[in-house]
């Protein structure tokens, strides 16, 4: 098992992602996606706060734009229209295998009994949040999360236009 690929947060990372959450960033382990002018757009997470706690949200979308064009998805009902492409046999399997790849990463920074089998966003079966699937494909790049990076193609924010304040 290999460790994700994300780099450690520096101070200015940690500061900067403490403005765009608007509150003190914790356990943040890693810079896992950036936007192009090399601002934070998604943290890596512990899989086990500081305080004990088991988080399951290894990829944690924080870039504000981001997070607004996600929400606007969600608020618009387009969380049933990718559920409904879970019914295709192909789509499915790429879904179970983006779960996989999700365990995978957060295994390899270390085990917590109590999320094993738990990713993110409602993977493998449904779709719960559409924010920790954009951040797993923003993470892992294009191809890894099919309904991540839908969502990704239609939000009005791409990961290739500055929209940082």
């Amino acid at each position: 098992m290999t460790t994700p690929p994300f780099a450690p947060p520096t101070e200015a990372d940690i500061a900067a992602v403490s403005h765009q959450l608007g509150r003190p960033a914790r356990n943040v382990i890693g810079i896992a996606a950036r936007c192009v002018c090399g601002n934070p757009t998604v943290v890596a997470t512990k899989p086990r706060l500081d305080d004990g706690t088991p988080f399951p949200t290894l990829y944690y979308l924080t870039h504000p734009a981001a997070t607004a064009a996600i929400s606007t998805l969600e608020a618009t009902q387009v969380m049933n229209e990718l559920s409904e492409l879970l019914k295709d046999e192909d789509i499915a399997a790429q879904y179970l295998a983006a779960h996989e790849a999700y365990l995978a990463d957060r295994e390899s920074l270390g085990h917590v009994p109590e999320i094993d089998g738990i990713s993110a966003g409602g993977m493998p079966v449904r779709v719960k949040c559409l924010h920790a699937l954009a951040g797993h494909s923003l993470s892992a790049g294009p191809g890894v999360n099919p309904i991540g990076d839908l969502a990704l193609e239609r939000a009005a924010w791409s990961p290739l236009v500055c929209e940082c304040v």
